[in-house]
């Protein structure tokens, strides 16, 4: 079936998945797997240990798991972050349509996540297709407003070419970046994922498995969501936090 949806939005049982009252459950869910991914054990056996334990359906467990990292992770990340006053002049290799995703999610109400390694990130998934949506162009607008003035250098956006429709954003992405006058290039490339850790630039990624790898990143939608979408509701899973972050 195509997909017509026109936001970003919420899943219709989100409202019911991530209740307040759920929050304490699901950070101690989040502090026992990443107990376990510290002490070398399987992820996917690791959360079906922790989702059976505390009664988890499949949308809560992609959370915790989103959420989780063993402590080795968690190292490595806290020590390669450049904080947003360390951008000006650098080079960033933006991770397309992991950043551009969670700003979406952001303008249009969908449930955003604060995990144990500091990464904002969102519930949606592109099923190897991505579709433009309404929140499309105020997304890509409010990315190059933060980088513009957190005085960023060149700036490159990569997106996956096995993704349908890439080649369609990247030339919106091209135009928009022609229209500000933005430093901005886009490739579109076969394995985003490889290129990120093999890269010498700052990355700008959410992405747990690029973070455990890349010599330098950035928290780009945390930056983007915090200065431009301030209302959007994040939910911390930390593994510690039992409420929603404040609005």
């Amino acid at each position: 079936m195509p997909d017509r949806r026109q936001h970003r939005g919420p899943h219709p049982e989100d409202r019911q998945l991530f209740t307040s009252a759920m929050l304490p459950v699901l950070n101690r869910a989040v502090a026992d797997l990443s107990w376990l991914l510290s002490r070398g054990y399987s992820p996917d056996a690791a959360l079906q240990l922790v989702g059976d334990h505390f009664q988890l359906v499949q949308r809560q467990r992609l959370a915790v798991r989103r959420c989780s990292c063993s402590d080795q992770v968690l190292w490595h990340v806290q020590r390669t972050e450049v904080p947003a006053e360390c951008w000006q002049g650098q080079h960033v290799a933006v991770d397309g349509f992991n950043v551009l995703i969670t700003v979406e999610a952001a303008l249009a109400g969908g449930v955003l996540l604060l995990g144990r390694d500091g990464c904002l990130r969102d519930m949606a998934s592109l099923h190897g297709s991505f579709r433009q949506v309404e929140e499309t162009a105020p997304a890509l607008e409010r990315v190059g407003q933060v980088l513009s003035a957190c005085g960023v250098g060149p700036t490159t956006w990569y997106l996956d070419r096995p993704v349908s429709n890439s080649g369609r954003l990247a030339q919106r992405i091209r135009d928009l970046a022609v229209h500000h006058q933005w430093p901005w290039q886009v490739e579109v490339v076969r394995d985003v994922d490889h290129v990120l850790k093999e890269s010498p630039h700052m990355i700008a990624t959410a992405d747990s498995g690029v973070l455990g790898h890349c010599q330098r990143w950035c928290n780009l939608a945390w930056e983007v969501v915090a200065r431009r979408v301030p209302t959007a509701p994040l939910l911390a899973l930390d593994g510690r936090s039992d409420a929603s972050l404040p609005s």
